[in-house]
């Protein structure tokens, strides 16, 4: 009995976790098509619907100016018809028959949207839990008279002058330099801050932004774990504008890797793969890693929609 309702329990974890990261996506998508909504009405276009999710529609009303709004069965997307967006319209509230900026204007507007999102979700993030980063689990054994400075429950502040959000700011703080150089590490211990003089103990030649074993091997570390630094009103505004530019950062290392091939197709997933990886994060810490991976999906959104390719 006392496993029946164990397994129960966890299923219901399980659902309320995917529904919480669906309900996130949606919330992004539609805040996407709200920017090309609002765009499209301060230049007069010709708005033919404004859906939420795809499929068939569960709610649809029309406005008297022959607006559509709708909600639909499958809460995966959305959408903002134009007229003459398609297809040739004579009427001058036609996509198709509005000047060249107001049309990119339009087209870009969803982009916008997700990234002023991305910055809320990262605004409320640091606001209430802080700025996330990692503390040191446990540290490997050093070899020679080299005793590595680091603590067990340090947590890191910065390193070579960056502030650490990600593991993709340690890669980038050490890339290229080689075993035996020196690097300062800001670290928080026992509530106060402290600078460091690390020697690395392998050159910090990493494979690509996934190779965190390269990363922990440099710096004398066995294994850490996420956590998070308090921060004021300022802090939380500066750091968490500064958060999400590294996110785009990292978007942008993450499509060069792709293009080069140092990162396999098979890391990039869809909206599936979103949805998964949204609720493994909320199982796991609850509504921080909600706003952590909010933050990262808006940014992601933004910065894909913005791009050429998009």
């Amino acid at each position: 009995m006392n496993l029946m309702l164990f397994n129960f329990g966890d299923t219901v974890g399980t659902i309320l976790s995917v529904l919480a990261a669906i309900a996130v996506l949606l919330v992004l998508i539609t805040v996407h098509e709200f920017g090309h909504y609002v765009s499209g009405k301060i230049f007069k276009f010709g708005i033919k619907e404004f859906a939420i999710g795809f499929g068939p529609a569960i709610f649809k009303k029309k406005k008297k100016n022959g607006e559509i709004f709708s909600i639909r069965a499958l809460p995966l997307g959305g959408y903002c018809s134009f007229e003459g967006e398609d297809e040739d319209a004579s009427s001058p509230s036609a996509f198709n028959n509005k000047s060249p900026y107001k049309r990119i204007i339009v087209l870009i507007s969803g982009a916008i949207m997700n990234i002023l999102i991305a910055l809320f979700f990262a605004y409320l993030l640091f606001g209430i839990y802080g700025q996330p980063t990692f503390k040191v689990y446990q540290l490997l054994e050093t070899n020679g008279e080299y005793v590595n400075p680091l603590e067990e429950n340090d947590v890191f502040v910065s390193l070579n002058n960056r502030r650490i959000y990600t593991v993709s700011d340690f890669l980038n703080a050490v890339k290229g330099k080689l075993s035996g150089q020196e690097v300062a590490a800001v670290v928080l211990r026992d509530g106060e801050e402290k600078t460091l003089t690390l020697k690395l103990e392998k050159d910090a030649d990493f494979k690509n932004i996934e190779d965190t074993d390269t990363l922990l091997q440099s710096l004398g570390v066995q294994s850490m774990y996420s956590t998070t630094i308090k921060c004021n009103f300022f802090e939380t505004i500066g750091r968490g504008t500064e958060f999400c530019f590294r996110i785009g950062g990292i978007i942008f290392t993450v499509l060069g890797e792709l293009l080069t091939g140092k990162l396999a197709l098979t890391s990039i997933g869809g909206t599936i793969t979103t949805i998964k990886t949204t609720a493994d994060a909320v199982r796991a810490g609850g509504l921080s890693y909600l706003l952590l991976m909010a933050a990262y999906i808006g940014v992601n959104l933004g910065v894909f929609n913005l791009l050429p390719i998009s």
